[in-house]
């Protein structure tokens, strides 16, 4: 069971009575220690630091009325109750500096006592969540009840205030630029996405998918999503990310959800697993479509039941996290052709936002242009700027058909390091510029249809790994496996030529092996 907190501020007046008549008088903090039906553990009671000595006999009468109340002094400094930004100010380092435990204790907020300004800013503390609870509100009794009155527990409809709502815009707005990173992004689709996505981030626990090209940005959204949930407190956990491109078999298994001692061969050790590091966080599964179909099955029911079963175990652990998956893959064409299950896809498909490429984005390469070479800065601790010639060659190169940008920000982000690094003095000249153009161009040049069929299957940082001398061929491999029926039969297609010349032929153990240089199975293709 929660223990039962009550926040409030002493109130002056309402609280305080001459010491013979004061069990004749109402008195809102004490009354709400003496309801039968409300056993408060612990009352964090506000007070400011010149009324301090005042609350003595406050506690000594919720000692006789409720001993299994602990009472907690708060002191905090305002000069005017009724200045609107003072008090707010002084609840909200309050709210800041307060340590919350939501999943041990049931917070109420009262707001009987205090100048109505005091009220207000305990209202919209809570309601924007820096209070993580209700709102409380005590009445006196009827006349001639000797009993302690009564109170209500709100919970707070945020349909029924939106004047009051309003006045927290501004945050919104901050929140927004904070997914943004800062940049004043210009693209009206993306702003409105990045306007959607900062409601269910704040808004909703359930998972989201991310969808783009490689390089879109994806990683560095959740990690945002995540800092702004970690923010208003709606996660206590870590952030955890992992490439799903990058796990293959036992691997794959043992890193998501956990193995134990002797579960396989070189296991020599307990191992938690990604999903149970990220208990009341945020994990973010990059590449999402690259998990094998057991992993996956393992998700769903995560995600489900927040329960699986690491490797070698016959018990189940619990993990209460939120997870945002990203992926360059159409998903439903994986659907469709049996590697992506299908009920995994409509749990995860409840939030689906498609993050464009920056070629999509022509109007926000300025902008970017400017935050890379402020991080820059930052890092290498000097400032550095283009001068004019060369800032305009550039601007009209990055905006224009030329600029490709096939691997988005991770390219523009590249191509600034070095021109910045290369920057004699902190000035980018045209010298440089028409240096980097050159190399963008060159990087961009290569054979369309095989890169295309290899980011596929290993990703755009994948095929990077792979000579240019090896991708045509990988890449006419790929497509005759697509082709193929079976294992078998794509290895009597390749080798057609060179079996006639051996005695004893075996295509399949052939084909297997090239595949696995390229961490590449049958299962890749075939059921």
């Amino acid at each position: 069971m929660k223990k039962t907190v009550v926040i409030g501020l002493f109130g002056a007046t309402l609280d305080t009575a001459k010491a013979a008549k004061r069990w004749d008088k109402w008195r809102p903090t004490l009354s709400l220690c003496r309801h039968e039906d409300l056993l408060i553990d612990r009352l964090d009671l506000l007070v400011q630091t010149r009324l301090a000595n005042q609350t003595k006999r406050l506690a000594e009468d919720i000692a006789l009325v409720s001993p299994e109340t602990h009472i907690e002094l708060q002191l905090i400094d305002f000069e005017d109750p009724w200045d609107f930004e003072e008090v707010f100010a002084a609840l909200l380092k309050f709210a800041d500096g307060y340590d919350f435990k939501p999943d041990e204790e049931d917070y109420l907020i009262n707001i009987t006592t205090g100048t109505h300004v005091i009220q207000i800013c305990l209202f919209l503390l809570t309601e924007s969540g820096y209070f993580p609870g209700r709102l409380i509100q005590a009445s006196p009794p009827k006349k001639k009840d000797p009993g302690p009155g009564t109170y209500r527990i709100i919970d707070l409809d945020l349909s029924k205030y939106d004047q009051l709502a309003a006045r927290f815009e501004r945050e919104t707005l901050e929140a927004r630029a904070f997914l943004k990173s800062g940049i004043d992004t210009r693209n009206q689709g993306f702003n409105h996405l990045i306007e959607q996505i900062e409601q269910v981030a704040v808004g909703s626990p359930y998972p989201i998918l991310l969808m783009g090209p490689t390089g879109a940005g994806k990683t560095q959204l959740a990690s945002k999503v995540y800092e702004l949930k970690k923010l208003r407190r709606q996660v206590e956990g870590a952030f955890v990310e992992v490439n799903c491109g990058t796990l293959r078999g036992d691997t794959a298994m043992s890193t998501l959800f956990g193995h134990v001692r002797g579960a396989f061969t070189g296991a020599q050790s307990d191992r938690p697993g990604l999903l149970r590091t990220a208990h009341n966080g945020l994990l973010f599964l990059d590449e999402i479509g690259e998990l094998g179909m057991d992993e996956q099955t393992m998700l769903l029911r995560a995600l489900e039941h927040k329960v699986f079963m690491p490797m070698g175990s016959d018990k189940t652990v619990r993990s209460d996290f939120q997870l945002i998956a990203g992926t360059n893959r159409d998903l439903y064409d994986q659907v469709r052709r049996g590697r992506f299950r299908e009920d995994l896809l409509a749990r995860i498909n409840l939030w689906t936002f498609h993050l464009p490429g920056l070629a999509g984005r022509v109007e926000d390469i300025e902008p970017n242009i400017h935050f890379e070479l402020a991080r820059f800065g930052r890092d290498a601790n000097r400032k550095v700027t283009f001068n004019k010639e060369a800032w305009q060659r550039y601007l009209a190169f990055a905006t224009g058909p030329e600029g490709i940008w096939s691997a988005n920000f991770r390219d523009l982000s590249a191509s600034i390091s070095r021109m910045a690094t290369l920057a004699g003095g902190g000035r980018i000249n045209q010298e440089i510029v028409e240096e980097e153009i050159g190399r963008l161009k060159r990087q961009w040049t290569r054979p369309d249809a095989a890169f295309a069929v290899l980011e596929e299957y290993l990703g755009a940082e994948g095929v990077e790994e792979v000579d240019l001398f090896d991708r045509a061929q990988l890449a006419q491999v790929i497509e005759v496996c697509r082709q193929s029926k079976n294992m078998a039969q794509a290895g009597r297609k390749l080798f057609q030529a060179s079996r006639r010349q051996r005695k004893s032929v075996n295509d399949s153990d052939r084909l297997r092996k090239y595949l696995a240089k390229y961490n590449l199975s049958a299962a890749t293709f075939w059921d």
